[in-house]
C-alpha cells in the first residue's frame, strides 16, 4: 500500500514502469502500452491545471510522443509520469499493440 497525492492505493507502487507506445483516440482517450506488456486505456481529461490546457486542442493532444518512457506533447513542454498514467488507467485487452 502507498499514498500518492493524498490517495491511498492498495497495490504496490510501480517505479520501474514506462510507456512503450501511445495511440491517441478521440475525446482525449489514449491506448498506452507499458513496459509490463499491458495495454491500458487512459482518459486524459483527468489531467487538470493550466499546464494541461493546451491538450484540449485535438491537434495538440493527438500529436504526442513517448520520450524516455513518458508521454509528452509540444516538444516535451508537457509530459505525464508513466506511474500516474498506469495507476489512473484501465485494462484494455487487445492482441495488438498501440
Amino acid at each position: 500500500m502507498f499514498v500518492l497525492n493524498g490517495i491511498v492505493y492498495a497495490s504496490e507502487k510501480r517505479n520501474d514502469i514506462e510507456v512503450i507506445s501511445v495511440k491517441p483516440l478521440d475525446d482525449m482517450i489514449m491506448i498506452l502500452t507499458f513496459s509490463t506488456g499491458e495495454q491500458r486505456l487512459f482518459d486524459a481529461t483527468i489531467l487538470t491545471g493550466s499546464a494541461f490546457l493546451p491538450l484540449k486542442d485535438d491537434n495538440i493532444f493527438k500529436n504526442c510522443k513517448v520520450i524516455d518512457g513518458a508521454v509528452t506533447w509540444m516538444d516535451e513542454e508537457i509530459d505525464c509520469a508513466p506511474e500516474f498514467m498506469y495507476e489512473n488507467s484501465f485494462a484494455y485487452p487487445s492482441s495488438q499493440t498501440a
